[in-house]
């Protein structure tokens, strides 16, 4: 019972809500530094092929000789082609395709997205496994122009070469499909879409042939130029749209053929060198980590893993002595791979941070440190509910001389010659009035769909204006709410505190289910709105204005602007990317910017320009 008692009283000391800061700040301490020793080796595990079936590496390529004139022949067919018109280059290819007895078809797309209409044409065609019964397949993508915009001679030529090859062999027990699309990004995502029949007629043509269940996708890209170009490490690239990421297994067979097999060294994201220090291995984690939270496609296969296929883009890299002989027998032994499946990849991970190509860590181990960082807004939170229904009694009239001890629960007394000592409890809960902070909270999310709708369809002339623009809004905009709330009606300290808590629980909600789909993107929200834990109106004025000043730094646009300057990019094309990501690839990173991160940081400003509007200096107190 004493036991019991004390705990009580210890929920009723006011001390505890001090606390909470202090349990928020040790979260975020916890959570970065946790995620800093994952590049350790006690915390990082080698790599591993799970699935048996793959056995990768343990047969004999055959793709030499003779196929070498073929390449170098169909290379040049490819060079010829670079400034033909679109529907003639078209042709050719289908007739290349045709010739080495496969099913060929075209495809056509159109996309609209930031005023601008993209189109283009695929061509595809279809080798029927001897051994299969058209209920699986495996596809090898050719981009025609890669990621930079560069003509994929190689690449194209490869895929040619593969097809006219593969069709010689009676071993195949799935289906083989080769696509050539008319870029990286929109192609392939046209063409997965319309093979899954979740296309829009209206823009995207439908497939006239089609073959199995997709269990695995393999693009090349390889821009050497028409007379060819040596390479020196492959480049493996496998993130995927919103963050989503191949099986661990298919890149692990990759890396053990390229560099177990052939002898060709592998790279990811884009470390050319990578000595294995901690240093290298925490800057590759990185990396990955801004390409998962950008959520944009980084390749051909980007489009296919929303589909759970599991797909990755070798790409070649440097100047050495392995040619497109290597890439070709690299290709044909992660194919014969692929081929010994018996069910889709699922036994290794899904959720990954890589940190060289032969060294991970699995989900169980780095999804903690995101937690502990969207943890911190419910703790803190937690507190804002609590203190919003406490009040303080006030003290009684002088005239019988009461005094209130600020460190026990009791009330002395005094009256004439007598004293008594009374049993009376500090706190005093009140009722909350919550109409005000969940009508406030509510409109900050919806407000957050403008930006939303504007940077996704405004044309590309205008999103430099309307993002500038949109920026010197977002800075005013909590000095413009704070003033007209204390115009109409000027929230008490109880309302205030609420609207706090109520953003800041949603903020903590979403970044904990967010954390489970896109660990990175979660993290990196939650890194940047961190300070908003710690935001109280104080006073006198001028500090409040300087906290909101602060706050600015934090802002999700002026965030985006220090970023695009660090990486010497353009605002613009970023902004069409996005745009782009919306319309194409269904990206929903901006619905994280604009209706998580951004209605978080417009209540927090909100909540310290409002000190400027008070006129009574008493109902705010120092944080």
């Amino acid at each position: 019972m004493s036991l019991a008692a004390s705990i009580l009283a210890f929920r009723r000391d006011g001390r505890i809500l001090k606390l909470p800061p202090y349990l928020s700040a040790l979260c975020i301490l916890v959570g970065v530094v946790w995620l800093l020793v994952l590049p350790l080796n006690e915390y990082s595990r080698n790599t591993y092929v799970s699935e048996n079936a793959l056995l990768p590496g343990q047969v004999h390529t055959y793709f030499t000789g003779s196929e070498h004139n073929i390449f170098r022949a169909y290379r040049h067919e490819v060079a010829a082609l670079v400034d033909k018109p679109l529907d003639e280059r078209t042709r050719r290819l289908g007739d290349i395709l045709r010739s080495s007895g496969l099913k060929v078809s075209t495809q056509k797309y159109e996309y609209s997205s930031s005023g601008r209409i993209i189109s283009g044409q695929n061509v595809y065609a279809i080798l029927q496994g001897p051994r299969a019964d058209a209920t699986e397949a495996i596809v090898l993508v050719g981009a025609w122009t890669n990621m930079d915009g560069e003509v994929n001679h190689s690449g194209v030529a490869l895929v040619l070469t593969l097809a006219r090859y593969f069709k010689r062999w009676s071993l195949w027990s799935k289906d083989i499909i080769f696509l050539i699309s008319g870029d990286s990004t929109t192609g392939p995502q046209a063409w997965v879409d319309a093979y899954h029949d979740s296309h829009s007629p209206a823009s995207i043509e439908p497939l006239s042939i089609k073959s199995g269940a997709l269990q695995g996708a393999i693009a090349i890209d390889y821009p050497a130029g028409p007379w060819g170009h040596r390479f020196d490490k492959l480049h493996i690239v496998y993130d995927g749209v919103n963050g989503q990421l191949p099986n661990l297994d298919l890149f692990n067979t990759a890396v053990s053929i390229a560099s177990g097999q052939m002898g060709i060294g592998c790279t990811l994201q884009r470390m050319w060198k990578h000595d294995d220090s901690y240093q290298e291995r925490l800057q590759t984690m990185l990396r990955g980590m801004i390409n998962q939270g950008l959520g944009h496609a980084s390749g051909p296969h980007s489009s296919f893993i929303p589909y759970h296929v599991d797909a990755i883009t070798l790409q070649t890299v440097g100047d050495g002595w392995h040619d497109e002989m290597s890439l070709g027998r690299t290709v044909e032994s992660l194919f014969r791979s692929l081929n010994n499946l018996l069910e889709h990849l699922h036994q290794s991970f899904f959720f990954y941070l890589l940190m060289q190509a032969n060294r991970f860590v699995s989900i169980g181990t780095y999804l903690p440190s995101a937690m502990l960082i969207a943890v911190n807004f419910t703790i803190t939170s937690i507190a804002l509910w609590v203190q919003s229904g406490r009040a303080r009694k006030e003290p009684t009239p002088a005239s019988t001389d009461r005094k209130i001890s600020e460190k026990s629960d009791m009330t002395v007394v005094k009256m004439d010659s007598m004293v008594a000592i009374v049993p009376e409890p500090i706190i005093a809960i009140v009722e909350r009035k919550l109409f005000l902070p969940l009508a406030f909270v509510s409109s900050a999310h919806f407000l957050g769909l403008l930006p939303l709708y504007i940077f996704n369809n405004a044309p590309q002339g205008a999103l430099e204006a309307c993002f500038y623009l949109t920026g010197l809004l977002t800075i005013s905009l909590p000095y413009l709410a704070a003033f007209t709330l204390s115009f109409f009606r000027r929230p008490s300290t109880q309302e205030t505190t609420l609207i706090q808590c109520f953003s800041l629980l949603l903020l903590g909600m979403f970044l904990s289910a967010l954390a489970t789909l896109n660990f990175s993107l979660s993290f990196l929200v939650g890194l940047f709105a961190a300070p908003l834990t710690f935001v109280r109106p104080i006073m006198p004025a001028r500090r409040s204005n300087e906290k909101v000043v602060g706050l600015n730094l934090v802002n999700p646009i002026v965030v985006i602007m220090i970023a695009t300057r660090y990486w010497g990019a353009d605002v613009v094309n970023v902004l069409v990317q996005a745009a782009e990501g919306w319309h194409v690839w269904g990206m929903w990173t901006q619905v994280v910017v604009w209706l998580v991160w951004w209605p978080a940081w417009f209540a927090g400003a909100v909540v310290v320009a409002g000190t400027l509007f008070s006129n009574d200096a008493t109902e705010t107190k120092e944080a």
